[in-house]
């Protein structure tokens, strides 16, 4: 009796909560049916049900492929140095506007850090060629001007790694404070004003009080990108990469699309998902476990 009087006095938020539950339900477990590609010889004509099964066949032929190891280190050395790089910043930029005294000047470089987000990586794309490009590029043309050679940015290996790291952070670091500034907002200010009568310096807050608050904030988003570690998005390398730099900047979601539809291999580009999706599995169970070991914060 208790269970339907409480429905009756809450249905509205199970209301709010059913269609969440159906996008789920329809984008994400219901392709789960075509996982069994992986095992199967696909025929467009024949249909999933249809085409016969090969067993481990497609993830033997993935693995014997030397492509498939180069975009599989890609993806991890990227991914890896976007955490060292990418995701401290958005942190370090959260502390700063949280410490910003004007509300004018915080609200004016929120909105200024937040559009990049809301930029399409094709426009993204443009920009990068249009400021980093070796012959047009708005850097490069200073440089020539005042003397110097120009710099390849998009065309050499290493450089052209500095300019996706560097454009990651522009395009994330100001979205990624919004968690942060809702943490940082969440501490008693009367912390603050304890630690500044007993002398404590801006620093020795940020570090006694700041940090110590969004604890649980920081080890979810980091659980959050060591999961991911074996996922990476398309746009990104797709977009900003090119066939001088492919030794970089091919990494599985790029081998996934020439494989499964510039090449037609769709079983192959099926078997290449499952192993990501599981491997990445693995690390977000890992990292979950690590930090509750260590901090005694878990997501699980």
């Amino acid at each position: 009796m208790k269970t339907s009087i409480y429905f009756r006095r809450n249905w509205q938020l199970y209301a709010l909560l059913l269609l969440p539950m159906i996008y789920f339900i329809i984008f994400k477990y219901g392709p789960m049916y075509g996982v069994q590609i992986a095992f199967k010889d696909f025929n467009f004509f024949q249909g999933i049900s249809g085409s016969e099964w090969i067993g481990l066949d497609a993830f033997r032929e993935v693995f014997q492929n030397q492509g498939f190891y180069t975009a599989l280190r890609n993806t991890l050395v990227l991914n890896m140095l976007d955490l060292l790089v990418s995701f401290p910043a958005p942190l370090i930029l959260a502390i700063l506007l949280f410490e910003l005294k004007k509300a004018w000047f915080k609200k004016l470089a929120q909105t200024l850090l937040y559009i990049p987000h809301f930029i399409s990586w094709v426009i993204i794309g443009g920009i990068v060629l249009q400021v980093f490009g070796t012959q047009s590029g708005f850097i490069n043309n200073i440089l020539m001007s005042m003397g110097f050679d120009p710099l390849p940015f998009l065309s050499d290996k290493n450089y052209w790694l500095f300019t996706y790291l560097a454009v990651g952070v522009w395009q994330s670091a100001g979205w990624g404070t919004i968690l942060y500034l809702a943490s940082l907002t969440g501490i008693n200010r009367e912390l603050y004003e304890a630690a500044e009568v007993d002398g404590a310096s801006r620093l020795r807050r940020i570090w006694h009080i700041s940090l110590p608050g969004i604890k649980t904030t920081i080890v979810t988003l980091l659980i959050i990108n060591v999961g991911n570690m074996i996922s990476i998005g398309f746009d990104r390398p797709f977009i900003i990469g090119n066939v001088a730099v492919r030794e970089y900047s091919d990494v599985l979601s790029t081998l996934v699309y020439r494989v499964g539809l510039q090449s037609g291999q769709v079983t192959l580009a099926t078997a290449v998902g499952l192993f990501q999706a599981l491997v990445g599995l693995v690390f977000i169970l890992g990292a979950n476990y690590t930090s509750k070991k260590l901090t005694d914060e878990s997501i699980m």
